[in-house]
């Protein structure tokens, strides 16, 4: 099966499974020469399949997961939890739900390319078996069974989860 083929039968399993939110970061323009505070605006919904984010007509590469959050003065041990902390808060001015999860940062990904031999994020043809690395330091796994246990945990999630 080809890359786009294995996509569409897990579009099709899904069906009415849930989804998660997709956000782009906008800053908005100086007016008057102050500044306003950025927001994340919704792009749309894809399920997420671990590092992978199908829609109804794309596949994309995960960026950055977080929840949607009233902003709060707090004191932060590390700088990375007060840029996480501005995220969450931006998520909440641009509209999404106190505790929502939305999707920011991620690249779309070419289907035709990976069949044409080529690589995009982590979709890679491997000898000539669509194939996806699931982590960084992880080699590459066959898409198709890869494609089976996330659409199986996302259906049916383990106790707990």
């Amino acid at each position: 099966m080809t890359t786009a083929e294995l996509l569409d039968a897990s579009r099709g399993r899904l069906g009415d499974a849930p989804r998660e939110a997709l956000g782009e970061l906008v800053t908005p323009r100086r007016v008057l020469g102050i500044s306003r505070a950025a927001r994340i605006v919704r792009r749309g919904s894809a399920w997420h399949l671990g590092v992978l984010l199908l829609t109804d007509d794309a596949v994309l590469a995960t960026g950055d997961v977080i929840r949607a959050r009233q902003e709060a003065r707090r004191g932060y041990a590390a700088e990375s939890q007060r840029q996480r902390a501005e995220l969450a808060a931006a998520a909440r001015r641009g509209g999404f739900d106190e505790g929502e999860v939305v999707h920011i940062g991620w690249r779309m990904l070419d289907a035709a390319a990976v069949d044409r031999g080529g690589r995009t994020g982590p979709l890679a043809l491997i000898d000539g078996v669509p194939s996806v690395r699931w982590s960084a330091a992880g080699g590459y796994t066959p898409l198709a069974s890869y494609l089976d246990e996330r659409v199986a945990l996302l259906l049916e999630p383990p106790a707990g989860a």
